[in-house]
């Protein structure tokens, strides 16, 4: 796809997100075959990939979407099919009656917000579940690290057993459990941590329906091993008879989409690399680069290439920069560079720093047909501020 679209990319304006319908399908593909495979049921994290242009496409293929509070969860509601559930630190009183009634599935995160607003979710008809917090981390990207010492996020052993003892009704009020303690991770760290959390909350699964393992799963990834994700999925459902889910947001869009940008200045070399402005920024358009931090691949980026470039913004933060790399041939001004796998929190965490304009949001067909789908103005800009 990607050599047969490059030309096109030539063409199209920048900056520009563009999400191939053909890769995003490839990954749908191995999701379904999961949950026809096991029974398990994969819902959409919007946290991550919110392009809801493609939510007809993927509700053929998933069994619903999660999100993180009231907005997402409506965007759900109004254009997917499927089961809704979301999850929040806490939720606000004014926004949980709405939310009760839309979300089938509403997660809870401490024991206290059960108690306030349980009687409202149980009214409607909807489940009722509690995030816990095993205590147990196994990645190294601390900003994303729910297990930290000082975590707010889920309820430890010590807790769970505290209220449970002595306020046994709260238990029965759940419907299931819900973990999220991964970041791009591989099905063994899955293991490891279901391992913990039947060791620490193992003698009260089988009270619960269901239990959600949470996203950060790169099922999609070429060397993931889903072999050993199945047996986890199967152990779960054969020893505790429950109705296991797990919400990856990257693996749905993973490699599936690229930002498109175009270089604008080229300056002298400074140590043998030059610098590189182009419309494109990783503080605004692509914040995971700062933020992880991370050097995003490029289209036409080779080892020991002998034309070494350093890709930096138009705006005035002098970190704004993407990273370094090396091509056989010599930049000019007006060439496109397309950063890879740019579908996954890019749409959903840009934002205007010193007034710079969002990308175009554009969808490639099967036939390589180009769409834009949104475009972005002054407007847009002016009327987030006052």
């Amino acid at each position: 796809m990607i050599m047969n679209c490059y030309k096109s990319f030539q063409k199209l304006p920048t900056p520009s997100y563009v999400i191939s319908e053909s890769l995003l399908r490839h990954n749908l593909e191995i999701l379904s075959n999961l949950q026809n495979e096991t029974g398990v049921k994969i819902l959409l994290a919007q946290k991550c990939f919110s392009m809801f242009y493609f939510y007809p496409l993927i509700e053929r293929y998933l069994s619903g979407t999660t999100a993180s509070g009231l907005f997402e969860a409506k965007l759900a509601h109004e254009h997917f099919k499927g089961e809704n559930h979301v999850f929040a630190p806490a939720y606000k009183a004014e926004e949980i009656e709405e939310i009760a009634s839309i979300c089938e599935h509403v997660i809870f995160n401490s024991f206290r917000q059960v108690e306030k607003f349980a009687d409202i979710v149980k009214s409607k008809n909807h489940q009722i579940g509690l995030r816990i917090n095993p205590e147990h981390s196994t990645q190294t990207h601390a900003i994303y690290d729910p297990c930290s010492p000082t975590s707010r996020l889920g309820v430890r052993v010590a807790e769970f057993k505290e209220v449970v003892e002595n306020q046994p009704k709260l238990l029965e009020i759940l419907d299931g459990l819900h973990i999220h303690t991964l970041c791009e991770q591989n099905s063994n760290a899955l293991e490891e941590t279901v391992d913990v959390l039947i060791d620490k909350f193992g003698k009260w699964l089988p009270k619960f329906k269901w239990i959600n393992l949470g996203g950060g799963q790169l099922i999609t990834k070429s060397d993931y091993d889903i072999k050993r994700l199945k047996k986890i999925i199967k152990h779960l459902q054969d020893r505790f008879n429950l109705v296991v889910y797990l919400e990856p947001g990257e693996a749905v869009a993973l490699d599936s989409g690229f930002l498109v940008s175009t270089v604008l200045e080229i300056h002298k070399p400074i140590n043998g690399i030059s610098n590189v402005i182009i419309d494109a920024s990783a503080a605004c358009h692509m914040p995971d680069v700062i933020e992880m931090p991370y050097r995003p691949d490029i289209i036409g980026d080779v080892p020991n290439g002998k034309y070494k470039y350093r890709f930096g913004s138009m705006t005035c933060l002098a970190g704004d920069v993407i990273g370094e790399y090396a091509f056989d041939n010599p930049l000019k001004e007006g060439d496109k560079i397309i950063f890879k796998d740019m579908a996954i929190y890019t749409m959903v965490k840009n934002n205007t720093f010193n007034g710079m304009n969002l990308p175009k949001i554009i969808a490639v067909d099967e036939n390589n047909n180009f769409k834009v789908v949104r475009g972005f103005e002054y407007e847009d800009f002016k009327y987030r501020l006052s």
